[in-house]
């Protein structure tokens, strides 16, 4: 696993409130304990070695106080990721992993395709306002979702087997998995499923009674998007450009649009020339719009490594997609993951992960949707 930042604990002075505060976090950014003290309590108690004393009342320097807002502010984004856990449902939904799985397969063993398309779901839920089952809303006479936004129209799908794995939930654990969290599921089973890695799939998200469209537009990079852009759209994620080229490789499955690269295999010139030709049989210059080619050239519907050989040799299928290997940032990191698979599953494990932590609704927020496609 990456990394994570120590903060062993953070000590406040005595404020106006007469009460002192002291958060302790462990290595992962989770609350292990919260102490309370008045300063009455802080007089009966001998100093502690770790230096917890407070024996003044006063008001707050300037610094004081703009040092507690930046902390309370740091609790509060940590504390939402903290609730997810893998095991949030153990003892209310304990069925809920093997329950998905079953529909998960046999929904890609009827079209291979549809495991991509299930994984994108999470990518294109999770960058919209969060990881928050958004995205399956159903527009209405007063409702406008997120599945007619330009990234999604005519192209997110699987909803109907989303609809299945709700369905087939409910009936195990009736009210309480909630959409969010079987799309993380429903992307993990979807990888494992085609040959990918496995990992843990942190739980306990709750579902939006909100959508935005125009967040959808904004915050989904383009086929067309510069690596510049894309480097942009995923550092507005929290996610690091080595996470985003990790994620990426999803694009070792599923296949895209015509329309969606027309303009490279015509126009382009850091594309291999029989790639582009044979790519132009299918994609006429006019029409053809919804004609699909696979976006790995060589293993469309096997999770591997082989999107990132393609890229060296120039074989791309997206504008977006050859921007990551076209003399730039990230060129060494592709090299990397074509030589070393095994390196492309743990970082893409990881970012999967941290991905899942994005902005998630827990606790009373939000709901536990009945139907994926509606609000309660």
């Amino acid at each position: 696993m990456p990394m994570r930042a120590r903060l062993d604990f953070f000590e406040f002075p005595c404020t106006p409130t007469a009460k002192w505060i002291r958060y302790r976090f462990d290595n992962a950014l989770d609350i292990s304990s919260t102490t309370i003290y008045t300063p009455l309590q802080q007089t009966l108690l001998p100093q502690p070695s770790d230096g917890v004393y407070c024996p003044e009342l006063h008001m707050p320097s300037m610094a004081q106080s703009s040092t507690l807002v930046i902390l309370l502010l740091l609790l509060s984004l940590y504390t939402s990721s903290a609730q997810l856990s893998t095991s949030f449902y153990s003892s209310s939904c304990p069925n809920v992993f093997s329950t998905v799985k079953s529909v998960v397969q046999s929904a890609i063993a009827s079209e291979k395709r549809m495991g991509a398309s299930l994984l994108r779901l999470f990518f294109h839920d999770c960058f919209v306002n969060g990881c928050d089952g958004s995205l399956l809303l159903d527009d209405t006479s007063n409702f406008t979702g997120e599945k007619n936004a330009i990234p999604n129209k005519n192209s997110a799908r699987g909803f109907e087997v989303i609809d299945k794995v709700k369905a087939a939930v409910e009936k195990a654990c009736p009210g309480v998995v909630s959409c969010a969290d079987i799309i993380a599921i429903v992307a993990r089973d979807s990888v494992v499923t085609l040959g990918g890695p496995n990992w843990s799939v942190k739980l306990g998200r709750r579902d939006s009674r909100t959508a935005s469209q125009s967040a959808a537009n904004n915050n989904i990079p383009p086929a067309t998007s510069s690596l510049s852009n894309i480097i942009s759209k995923f550092s507005a994620q929290g996610l690091s450009a080595k996470e985003m080229v990790a994620l990426v490789g999803a694009h070792t499955i599923g296949q895209a649009r015509c329309t969606n690269f027309r303009a490279r295999i015509y126009n382009e010139n850091n594309i291999d020339s029989s790639f582009a030709q044979m790519r132009k049989t299918n994609c006429p210059r006019s029409s053809g719009d919804n004609n699909l080619a696979p976006l790995d050239l060589q293993t469309p519907t096997a999770f591997d490594n082989n999107y990132y050989k393609n890229l060296i040799s120039l074989k791309g299928l997206l504008h977006s997609d050859q921007q990551f290997f076209s003399n730039g940032s990230t060129d060494s990191q592709v090299r990397a993951y074509a030589s070393n698979p095994s390196a492309f599953s743990y970082d893409f494990v990881a970012a999967m992960i941290k991905m899942g932590d994005i902005s998630p609704l827990t606790g009373s927020s939000g709901e536990i949707r009945k139907n994926c496609r509606k609000t309660n």
